[in-house]
């Protein structure tokens, strides 16, 4: 209970700027050590050092204990924009960066911002840590031009020198128009997209019905054959694997287009995003510095779609066997005379086998 006791007067003699103990406090009119309550003192007041509060913080660093840290979610990370005016070892997140001070500020640092008039026309953007991209190499001004001719951003000073001359206009008009193009393209890439989807489904579709009829047309042959005698199981055995062969031919070369649609449509699924995560930034420079690599590869509306074609199945095949069930079932009918006078019927000569498979066929 006293260790708690203790962490609460500490906190009571952390610096609201700074975070850390208080150093050589001071006091204002005010009451407060290190004034942040906004008040404007006219004239300034002499500030002067606060004897007792020094002697106490003094004998808080003494006890070897830290004072307890703020909440942690207003510390940075990885990945977070640091304040750049917040001193010491830690340092807040900064929430917003002004591109006309080209610094990011805290939600402390930020007031300023929102109460005094003389911040009043800076523009404020979500906290980022590109400020320095948004600033003219040559002339150290903010880009907020945009140069058709050469295609690039550029400052007013920039407008009046190496680019005198050239068709220039503001970056947010510029952005206007590239946002209209971007749209156009975010058309195309769903249009594609959608095309493509039918197209795999389509394909899809279309192999699993050529796999049933492939079954299909293997049961039956089986069937067929398994009716037939032993002198024709070499000739069973060639038709099924023909049937196979085929079939792994064909869906060979059906999935190597459903591949090619699969990696199509995550392309296009990718693209779709990062046009979509483009055109909601509110960063004009950042936009236009990306739509060039971005619009630079959208999807053609030149690329040729898969035609898909109905599969060829084996109805044929079936019949064909079909019919030759019946010649043989015919031919032994007509021989069945002769068999069923032959005291042995090991005796019987069958016909001989045909050559070639057309030859069974026929």
């Amino acid at each position: 209970m006293a260790q708690q006791g203790v962490l609460l007067d500490q906190d009571q003699f952390c610096c609201s700027v700074c975070l850390d103990l208080l150093k050589e406090p001071v006091t204002t009119i005010c009451g407060h050590s290190y004034c942040q309550c906004r008040e404007t003192f006219i004239p300034r007041p002499n500030l002067r050092k606060n004897n007792m509060l020094a002697e106490l913080v003094e004998k808080l660093r003494k006890t070897g204990l830290q004072a307890a840290p703020p909440p942690a979610l207003f510390y940075t990370g990885p990945g977070d924009v640091v304040c750049d005016v917040c001193t010491g070892t830690r340092k807040q997140k900064a929430l917003m960066s002004c591109l006309a001070c080209l610094a990011s500020y805290c939600e402390t640092h930020l007031q300023p911002h929102y109460e005094s008039p003389a911040f009043k026309k800076h523009k404020l953007v979500k906290a980022t840590a590109q400020l320095q991209e948004k600033i003219c190499s040559h002339h150290d001004k903010l880009l907020e031009v945009y140069c058709r001719t050469d295609q690039q951003c550029i400052c007013l000073l920039c407008v009046m020198d190496e680019h005198k001359g050239h068709d220039t206009v503001s970056a947010a008009a510029e952005r206007t128009e590239k946002q209209r193009q971007l749209g156009m393209s975010q058309q195309k890439v769903q249009h594609r997209f959608q095309e493509r989807k039918k197209e795999l489904k389509e394909l899809q579709q279309a192999v699993e019905s050529f796999k049933r009829s492939a079954q299909s047309a293997v049961e039956d042959s089986d069937y067929i054959f398994t009716e037939l005698i032993c002198s024709i199981e070499r000739r069973r055995s060639e038709v099924k694997k023909l049937i196979r062969a085929q079939e792994k031919a064909q869906v060979s070369q059906a999935e190597g287009l459903l591949e090619q649609l699969k990696q199509e449509i995550a392309e296009l699924r990718k693209r779709s995003t990062e046009l979509e995560q483009l055109s909601h930034t509110e960063d004009h420079i950042h936009f236009l510095q990306s739509f060039q690599s971005i619009s630079s590869i959208s999807v053609s509306s030149d690329i040729p779609s898969i035609v898909v074609h109905p599969l060829q199945y084996f109805g044929d095949v079936s019949k064909t066997v079909s019919e030759l069930r019946e010649k043989l079932e015919d031919f032994l009918k007509g021989e069945w005379t002769k068999i069923s006078t032959t005291e042995n019927i090991e005796d019987v000569v069958l016909p001989p086998e045909p050559k070639t498979r057309e030859q069974l066929l026929q």
